[in-house]
């Protein structure tokens, strides 16, 4: 067969870490998995049935490209409720990654720099990467805290775009109103778009979430449906922020993802008004459950939201850890999956309580 081309671009970016994890543990039999960051409680049954409902009904063409115009208006509402006003297009995208790849390319060129706290979810570097733009990585250990005075020292001529995602992954931290408010202020003073990731909003366990919708008006703020009610399958998340850019983006979804999912569309309002305070209370549970198990072995800070935790290997190297931990029968993913550093792994507590026992007995027993 005759030798195939790819594009440049395929430089910039390699398989996810996470699949060489997986294709390290393949050889394991039942493996204790604390890998995945994918809730393990099913899509409300409300929320079913309404999208069966749609199929049945023969709404399985394509929407208008911005979203059904009453999926729009829910989450709107919802949205006013939120924030006590709301006025600002809305996108529905398929799923927060469909939504990030679109805010990317309509507002970066090659050679633009975008400022991306480290740790950071793994899509992010890849994505601005093979758009032709620079990630420039800004240091929040020990705590993962936002410092504006490191976002400041990373500022170039060439900066265009501040990376938020609170609560995160792969830390758990949710940025507090004063850093997030200084944070917010940086961007400001050098006219930077603000991309906020807020797809775990609703997994809060010690105080609401603050959002960075409010605190400015270059902010483009984007969430979904994947992890609160478990739709990860159906790839469903929106946007909102400057119409220019939503428009933008409404554009490039003609010409890529076309519309969201139509049927799943349908569950939208359901799932805007289904409680999930007993999952949440859960994840909360298995928060404490684990960093309660890990903090006499291991240096590790209690996240606040989120279903991750982000402890320091023991010697030096997540990698090695990571590796050892996978021998003895237990997937988690290495630290530098999510950072420039190799110091840390992380674990996804989105297992029951007896595989996360299981879990930290082996985490505790191959630390020594």
């Amino acid at each position: 067969m005759a030798d195939v081309t790819l594009a440049d671009r395929m430089q910039r970016i390699d398989a996810s870490g996470i699949r060489k994890v997986f294709d390290l543990a393949a050889r394991l039999r039942n493996p204790i998995n604390l890998s995945i960051g994918q809730p393990d409680f099913d899509v409300p049954e409300a929320c079913k049935r309404e999208a069966i409902a749609a199929i049945r009904a023969g709404r399985n063409r394509y929407t208008v490209t911005q979203g059904d115009a009453a999926v729009r208006e829910a989450i709107a509402a919802a949205l006013a409720r939120e924030f006590g006003a709301f006025d600002a297009p809305v996108l529905v995208t398929s799923g927060v990654s469909g939504g990030l790849l679109l805010a990317f390319m309509a507002t970066l060129n090659p050679g633009d720099e975008v400022l991306v706290p480290d740790p950071y979810f793994v899509m992010y570097k890849h994505l601005v990467s093979v758009l032709g733009a620079t990630p420039v990585f800004v240091n929040t250990y020990p705590d993962f805290r936002l410092r504006a005075d490191r976002l400041e020292a990373a500022v170039t001529d060439r900066t265009r775009m501040l990376l938020l995602n609170s609560p995160a992954n792969p830390t758990g931290v949710v940025y507090s109103p004063s850093d997030l408010e200084a944070a917010i202020a940086v961007a400001r003073r050098h006219d930077l778009l603000v991309v906020s990731d807020e797809i775990y909003a609703d997994f809060a366990y010690d105080a609401p979430a603050p959002s960075a919708w409010p605190l400015s008006d270059r902010v483009l703020l984007l969430r979904g449906f994947s992890k609160t009610y478990a739709m990860t399958g159906w790839r469903l998340g929106y946007c909102t922020g400057p119409q220019k850019i939503v428009q933008a983006m409404t554009t490039l979804q003609q010409y890529t993802f076309v519309c969201a999912p139509s049927p799943f569309q349908a569950a939208v309002a359901t799932a805007l008004e289904t409680d999930t305070s007993a999952a949440i209370e859960t994840f909360r549970a298995r928060r404490d459950l684990v960093y309660e198990g890990l903090k006499d072995r291991f240096t590790v800070e209690k996240p606040g939201g989120a279903f991750y935790i982000f402890p320091q290997a023991p010697g030096g190297s997540g990698t090695e850890f990571v590796t050892r931990v996978i021998e003895a029968g237990t997937l988690i993913i290495p630290g530098n999956v999510f950072s420039e550093r190799d110091t840390h792994f992380r674990i996804a507590y989105t297992a029951d309580t007896e595989t996360l026992e299981r879990g930290l007995e082996v985490l505790n027993r191959v630390a020594g």
